[in-house]
């Protein structure tokens, strides 16, 4: 720019500044013009408080107005929610305890329903009294569509009978009722049937004159929804989380369950089914029906946290639907123990629940194990004591077969200077053919197969099996103590970590340690471990297993432990008393006396041997 632009510009800015200066209010104007700032803001909120009170009013008013309305509009709205069942929607819960002499059931006029069931005979870990649900923990709920509109029983206050007061059951049976009693001579009735001494509880429900709300054109079934969060009723959660799951029984057919050790597992099944489990480890509740159910919708869940409820069960159920003016469905509910013989009285296959493992092994289970277990237990009040003479029963029975395992094993022993000498001369890899052939012809003419101890312990695998599910199972081991384990059901630790380890758990037991100890140092003794010298790594192996099973069994039931411990124990003292039998010079000797005599007639197995070795061109030894 020029001068004569600056020169402008400077002016311009002067005249600006002049006029700002020159025109501004003064202090006693600033100060009229704040005070009416002041007053015009004291009468806004003045203003809006005025506007709240009115507002107060109005609503307090409306209010007013709407409660003394009140029960003509809130019988319009359950009119239009329920229908002819709009009498029994509202009301106040109310709760009925009636007791026989192995439960305490509570009812409840909400749903007409049983609210809990607490078992008399048993305690939880924390030695509270077993209750297998309460509260809102669960639901049982009957929908169906009545005149267009979805009731649901769970919802409705059912009117009780008179003798649901009754505090115990001392006659025969008990029947208790809660009735919905329509207009029109139109009923629904839920009947308890309730005995002095049983778990399982008759359940009826009953319509009357209720196909005019419910068309059977367009109803086929109704529904029954159940739903349960299974109580946490054992020290070992996280066994007692893998043995809960549903089961269910196909109608006079097999009995089948959702998978026990599944975080999440559902199954739906179009197929009449006569009952259905919600089964824990040592617990049940089971809904039985005479003529079957149409089908289920079946849901289990782990519960994520918290250490209350293991798992979260859900039964969607069809019960046929006929339409006639009078509907009966004749239902039976178990609250109760898995003891194999109780459950199996009720004819049911019910007993099935009980993991006892699958074909021979359930049958060992079923036809020997738990008569002799229970005949014991008729005579001997201590379950450890009766878990040493099953073993040393056990042991006695099966002594022949392992007498002829440990003979075997032990001349084996004799003859290992023998197989020394032979991985002495053959000990390159090409030359595996002719030691095999050589030590084939060596078993042969002392005597010894090398199989001989391979088939006893087949036979024995079935009992071992057998065993490994019985235990766990066993409720009748629950809070049995023995020696320093309280309880012989579950894990028996001696010392809790302030850590967990991978695997293995926050917990030592000591039967578990015992037995792991025991199994090595049979290892040992037994010879077993001499293997490694002809399978290179396998020593490593068999000396692995025992500190594989120390993780395993570290949360397992301590009798399982226990009865491993002492088996191990007696077959340690067998194996010592039957290798003291075995001469080994004596078996030296018959190799001595088989070399000069005529050579024996060769075996199938061995002329086998040889056409390979030929065909490959290796020549054997003569």
């Amino acid at each position: 720019m020029d001068k004569n632009s600056w020169i402008g510009l400077l002016l311009i800015m002067a005249i600006v500044f002049g006029w700002s200066y020159f025109t501004r209010p003064s202090e006693e104007e600033m100060q009229r013009y704040r005070q009416q700032q002041d007053s015009i803001a004291r009468v806004e909120k003045q203003r809006a408080i005025e506007a709240e009170m009115r507002k107060a009013e109005a609503t307090e008013q409306a209010q007013l107005a709407s409660a003394e309305q009140s029960d003509s509009v809130l019988s319009v709205m359950l009119r239009n929610q329920y229908g002819e069942f709009a009498q029994f929607a509202a009301g106040e819960r109310e709760y009925y305890t009636v007791e026989n002499n192995l439960m305490k059931i509570k009812f409840t006029n909400l749903g007409g329903r049983i609210a809990s069931v607490e078992l008399k005979e048993y305690d939880s870990y924390d030695s509270l009294p077993v209750v297998l649900f309460e509260g809102d923990s669960s639901i049982f709920n009957i929908s169906f569509f009545a005149q267009n509109r979805r009731i649901e029983t769970g919802k409705l206050f059912f009117v009780p009978s008179e003798n649901v007061n009754t505090q115990s059951v001392t006659a025969d049976s008990l029947v208790v009722s809660f009735n919905l009693d329509l207009t029109d001579d139109r009923s629904l009735q839920f009947i308890y049937t309730i005995y002095p001494d049983k778990y399982n509880i008759g359940f009826n429900v009953k319509m009357h004159n209720l196909n005019q709300l419910i068309p059977a054109k367009s109803t086929n079934y109704l529904t029954l929804n159940w739903e349960t969060f299974a109580k946490r009723l054992e020290k070992g959660i996280k066994w007692e989380t893998m043995n809960s799951t549903i089961a269910y029984r196909y109608f006079d057919d097999d009995v089948e369950q959702l998978k026990e050790g599944s975080d999440s597992d559902s199954e739906e099944i179009n197929t009449r089914l006569q009952w259905v489990s919600f089964k824990q480890q040592f617990f049940n509740n089971t809904l039985i029906s005479k003529k079957g159910f149409s089908g289920a919708v079946l849901k289990q869940e782990k519960v994520a946290s918290g250490d209350k409820y293991v798992k979260h069960f859900t039964a969607e159920i069809s019960i046929p639907y006929d339409g006639h003016a009078d509907e009966n469905y004749e239902m039976e509910m178990f609250f109760g123990p898995n003891h194999f013989k109780t459950l199996k009285a009720l004819d049911i296959d019910l007993q099935n629940i009980i993991p006892l493992g699958r074909s021979i092994f359930r049958w060992v289970n079923v036809g020997i194990v738990i008569p002799v277990f229970n005949f014991l237990g008729r005579f001997i009040d201590n379950y450890g004591i009766i878990i040493l003479i099953l073993t040393l029963l056990i042991k006695l029975v099966l002594f022949p077969l392992t007498y002829k395992q440990y003979k075997s094993t032990g001349m084996m022993s004799a003859l290992k200077p023998e197989i020394d000498k032979l991985n002495e001369k053959y000990p390159k890899q090409e030359d595996a053919m002719k030691k095999q052939q050589a030590m084939m012809d060596l078993y042969k003419r002392a005597g010894v197969s090398p199989m001989g101890g391979c088939l006893p312990v087949l036979l024995q695998m079935p009992l071992l099996i057998a065993m490994f599910r019985f235990f766990p199972a066993s409720i009748e081991l629950r809070h049995e103590s023995f020696l320093w384990a309280d309880d012989l059901s579950t894990y028996d630790a001696i010392l809790n970590l302030p850590f967990s380890i991978p695997w293995y758990g926050d917990h030592v037991s000591l039967f578990c340690l015992l037995m792991t100890i025991v199994n090595i140092v049979y290892i040992k003794i037994s010879g077993q471990a001499n293997t490694g010298q002809q399978m290179p790594g396998m020593k490593v192996m068999m000396y692995m297993f025992p500190v594989m099973m120390l993780f395993w069994f570290n949360d397992y039931a301590a009798a399982l432990s226990y009865y491993y411990f002492l088996t191990l124990l007696i077959t340690i003292v067998q194996t010592y008393v039957i290798k003291r039998t075995i001469n080994p010079e004596e078996v030296l000797n018959r190799l001595k006396t088989a070399k000069v005599q005529k050579t024996p007639t060769k075996s199938r197995f061995q002329q086998r041997l040889e056409e390979a070795a030929k065909k490959r061109g290796v020549k054997l030894p003569k």
